[in-house]
């Protein structure tokens, strides 16, 4: 085991709403992702999902509000709970969510990915 350094990950990708795998601990996987323009709608009614952004801002519509991430800043968005992310620029997240959770929890997208890759 080494240290993992975010940046130099996240160079080694430039698709969007792909997550990449760089991690993983207890059943949980830490992800990165680089996110631009709007997701779709979903949840994951089994799993907590939580939202680390590195750089930029992140926007996350919940059905009753708005939450707004700056560099820094994270949230955790509970179970079970519709959201959609929005990244008006890019931005560059990192995930951690148990390694069941499905991309797009129980919505089949276009943007969505079976298989996400390890880096």
């Amino acid at each position: 085991m080494s240290a993992i350094n975010l940046n130099e990950k996240l160079t080694l990708f430039q698709e969007t709403w792909t997550p990449k795998i760089i991690g993983e601990l207890n059943g949980q996987q830490v992800k990165l992702a680089k996110l631009k323009g709007e997701f779709v709608w979903h949840q994951h009614e089994n799993e907590d999902e939580l939202f680390y952004v590195v750089k930029g801002q992140l926007i996350i519509e919940l059905r009753d509000q708005t939450i707004t991430l700056n560099e820094g800043e994270m949230y955790i968005v509970p179970r079970g709970v519709e959201h959609k992310p929005i990244a008006h620029e890019e931005v560059h997240v990192m995930l951690f969510e148990p390694a069941s959770t499905a991309h797009t929890g129980d919505i089949e997208h276009e943007l969505t990915k079976d298989e996400l890759d390890w880096i």
